[in-house]
């Protein structure tokens, strides 16, 4: 006997996830619900099957084939309209004309007997045998009623509670002779229930109905997916799950990870090399589909993830459907019912409020509280830039293919035959992006200098050497999981706002430019790349007096790329130094907060007790500088950097200084003593560079290990402000902890607020008419300077849903009194 598979239905009820899928391929415990059904089929006999398609049928017969992965053999029949249960049968009657046939639906989940059905078919002798169940609810069904001998007396198709005489329901599973397709007219939409089955009992033909025993769910609404789910889960129904039961009710498919710290409260399903952090909690009747990614703190319960969807830390899903390809960011929260459409963006801190449904290829805003739903809004990112250049999480957020259309709309606003200079870090991620990088923009029509592995500041020094810019890939600082792409101009700058807006626009069009063959790009390699930075840097900075100083130094090169260059530039220097750490180490290519204080306390440690001078710890892309005094004790960034400036500005007796609004005022008071100015900056890395680029500029610095070393570069260098302070100390002749107790103490907090992005223009107003009469700097944000110098400044993040407060006063408890007030005006701006 034949079977036939009606999978031809929209599942409208089912949207969102039936607007670019067709609701037999959405998956009930990691499998398409017509997989099941297929499979059901085969334990029954019933290998020669007929699929009856219409809505989306390329992806049914994608992924089914002819179906020899199943062992079984699938042909299909194709609906140009819609033809209703009984015509799509109809469609179908070539292969189905020699004999009696079975038809079942392919999105209803069930493990009825099926051969027990057609022997009650054979042996009553009947044209139709309708396969009965009995349900709770039968309003959504066609009710049916037998007499003793199973004979069909009545039907009755979705009646109201007022029309309700039975709970035994028609379950779409039928037993058919050739002889019904008499009964059905071709081409035009015909019902079983509805035309076929009551002209057939009018002309008394044998219509039999069975009663099954078993499971049978109709998959039709968002809560009877979920509760098929739960039920597999349950062993409710007998259906395979493609897993191992490591526990009881704990299913987790061949190679996926899961960590030992991940909390596991069963039944739940963890699909094929799907990826499960510690501190993650998974309670009962979750399903995580397959390739999925859940990050440490993250809680699931009840939640239906489809196949690569990544959960971001601290996020927490409740009773909700999410699409594939959909990323949920950072402490994301998704209530009861709520349903996030295929390849979605919700982003950090954001609410879905529940029986939301959020429809495929959206964007939520990060820090966003939904409760409607959407449907035809896409927010898109406002800007693909952010404080490191483009930046995301690799391979959620930052994929190879965005990586080459990144490069491509670059190349696009550069004149075809110019040269790029290509670099990275030595993580295994950016090696992979950078590779795609150079393929687009060869491809382009742009000559390609590539440094593979080198330190940021060199990466910036090799593209001011004659390339119209470069793209340098990192590991983001602080966070092992992301990426930062950065681009920069021809002076190896990053590029300016102007320049951001100008890419942007080009990668929203989507309007690259293409070569033709004679004109790809050249690809090479220049050589003598680390002799040729520190040569110049040993030229450019003053390092008189080193040599004959007979300073002792500890240089940790925090197994970055920093060490790629110090062997060169000790040398060079003359300096009697240790270097820790110099290896490359793929496994670390940044470090957290708490590995980097570890290692400035070890770093210490060997000063300490080796007598050095001082110690520096680069971080791992070299363009940062940490400091430790010559007895061990860290110097903390924002001291490194009134340090650096006392040094800087007492040998040079003139001149500005560029410092972030964000740094500490007794700033001011260093520089004035040495007879210097500051040159006040917003918080931006291009604006302090562009400060550093005027010739009357003799330092600059962030206050998080940032220095510019302006008479050799106007970006920041680690390796270059190691050379300056060398020099400084050796010259001064005294140490690092003596300048540090000269300059007074600063008390400067900084608070972090989270601003939904609708609220954070109306933040920003409320904030400067809370300032009153008090004076306002708006160079960056909004600095409220109070009468007795007090001051707090307020900048709203340019990517995160979040703003920040920095406060200044003559003590910590002063400055923490100013950030609860100004807090306080932020967050009822934002409520």
């Amino acid at each position: 006997m034949k079977a036939v598979v009606m999978a031809g239905g929209e599942g409208t009820r089912l949207r969102p996830m039936t607007s670019s899928m067709p609701k037999p391929l959405l998956p009930v415990a990691n499998r398409p619900i017509m997989e099941h059904v297929l499979r059901l089929l085969k334990r029954h006999g019933l290998n020669e099957t007929v699929v009856t398609v219409q809505f989306l049928a390329s992806l049914v017969k994608n992924y089914f084939g002819d179906g020899e992965e199943l062992g079984m053999e699938l042909t299909y029949a194709n609906e140009e309209k819609p033809l209703g249960t009984a015509g799509s049968v109809k469609n179908a009657e070539e292969a189905l004309k020699d004999d009696a046939f079975l038809v079942i639906s392919g999105d209803a989940l069930t493990d009825f007997d099926l051969t027990e059905l057609i022997n009650f078919h054979k042996e009553k002798g009947a044209m139709v045998t309708v396969c009965l169940t009995r349900v709770p609810n039968p309003l959504e069904f066609g009710i049916t009623i037998v007499d003793d001998e199973g004979k069909v007396e009545r039907f009755l198709e979705k009646p109201t509670w007022g029309q309700v005489f039975s709970d035994t329901v028609n379950t779409g599973i039928y037993v058919m002779e050739p002889e019904v397709f008499d009964y059905v007219e071709a081409d035009v939409p015909v019902d079983w229930s509805g035309d076929v089955f009551p002209q057939l009992m009018k002309e008394g033909k044998p219509i039999y109905g069975y009663v099954a025993e078993g499971y049978w769910e109709d998959v039709g609404t968002h809560e009877s997916y979920v509760k098929a789910q739960a039920d597999v889960l349950e062993g409710k129904v007998d259906v395979e799950l493609d897993g191992f039961e490591i526990s009881p009710g704990v299913w987790v498919a061949e190679g996926a990870e899961v960590h030992p710290d991940a909390v596991l409260r069963g039944p739940l399903f963890i699909g094929d090399y799907a990826k499960v952090e510690a501190d993650v909690e998974i309670r009962e009747h979750t399903v995580v589909g397959s390739n999925v990614v859940v990050k440490s703190g993250a809680f699931l319960h009840k939640a239906v993830l489809h196949d690569n969807v990544y959960i971001g830390q601290h996020s927490n899903l409740r009773g909700c459907v999410v699409g594939k390809n959909t990323d949920i960011m950072r402490a994301a929260r998704i209530e009861d019912g709520a349903v996030i459409g295929d390849e979605c963006l919700v982003g950090e801190e954001s609410i879905v409020q529940g029986n939301v449904r959020v429809y495929p290829f959206k964007t939520i805003e990060a820090g966003a509280f939904v409760n409607t739903s959407v449907i035809w809004e896409s927010r898109g990112q406002a800007h693909l830039f952010g404080a490191r250049g483009v930046s995301g999480i690799l391979n959620v957020e930052i994929t190879p293919e965005l990586a080459v259309r990144l490069a491509g709309a670059y190349a696009t606003t550069l004149k075809k035959g110019s040269t790029v200079t290509t670099a990275r870090d030595h993580s295994r991620g950016a090696r992979a992006l950078k590779r795609a990088v150079i393929s687009a923009l060869q491809a382009s029509a742009i000559d390609v200098r590539d440094l593979e592995n080198v330190p940021l500041p060199v990466a910036r020094q090799q593209t001011a050497r004659g390339s119209a810019g470069g793209i340098m890939i990192r590991t983001t600082p602080g966070v092992p999981d992301s990426v930062d792409i950065m681009f920069f101009d021809g002076r190896g700058a990053d590029l300016s706002q102007a320049s951001q807006r100008k890419l942007d626009r080009v990668f929203a069009r989507q309007e690259y430019r293409r070569a033709f063959p004679g004109e790809i790009g050249d690809l090479h390699f220049p050589a003598s790349v680390f002799d040729s930075y520190t040569g110049s840097l040993l030229r450019n900075v003053d390092t008189t007096g080193i040599a004959e100083s007979g300073l002792k130094v500890v240089v940790d090169a925090s197994n970055g790329s920093a060490g790629l260059v110090l062997p060169s530039l000790l040398g060079k220097l003359g300096v009697d130094s240790l270097t820790i750490n110099p290896g490359l180490d793929e496994s670390r290519p940044t470090e957290t907060a708490d590995a980097r204080r570890s290692g400035l306390v070890r770093l210490g440690e060997i000063v300490a007790s080796a007598r050095a001078a001082f110690g520096v710890r680069f971080d791992p892309v070299g363009e940062r500088l940490s400091l430790v005094d010559e007895k061990g004790r860290i110097v903390e960034d924002d001291r490194a950097l009134l340090v650096m400036l006392d040094l800087v500005a007492a040998e040079r007796r003139s001149g500005r200084v560029a410092l972030p609004v964000t740094t500490t005022r007794i700033a001011e008071q260093v520089a004035a003593y040495h007879g210097t100015q500051v040159d006040w900056t917003t918080t931006s890395p291009d604006d302090l560079t562009r400060v550093g680029r005027d010739d009357s500029t003799i330092f600059g610095g962030d206050g998080r290990g940032g220095f510019i070393v302006p008479e050799f570069s106007s970006v920041f260098d680690g390796s270059a402000a190691f050379v300056r302070l060398i020099g400084l100390v050796a010259r001064t002749q005294l140490t690092l902890s003596q300048i540090d107790a000269r300059i007074p103490r600063a008390h400067v907090l900084k608070r972090d607020l989270a601003t939904p992005w609708a609220v954070k223009g109306l933040v920003m107003r409320r904030v400067v008419e809370a300032a009153g009469d008090r004076f306002v700097d708006t160079t960056d944000g909004v600095r409220v300077v109070e009468t007795d110098g007090r001051w707090v400044m307020v900048l709203p993040d340019p990517a995160e849903a979040a703003t920040h407060l920095w406060a200044e006063g003559p003590d910590d408890a002063s400055a923490q009194a100013l950030l609860d007030e100004w807090s306080s005006v932020v967050d009822s701006a934002g409520r």
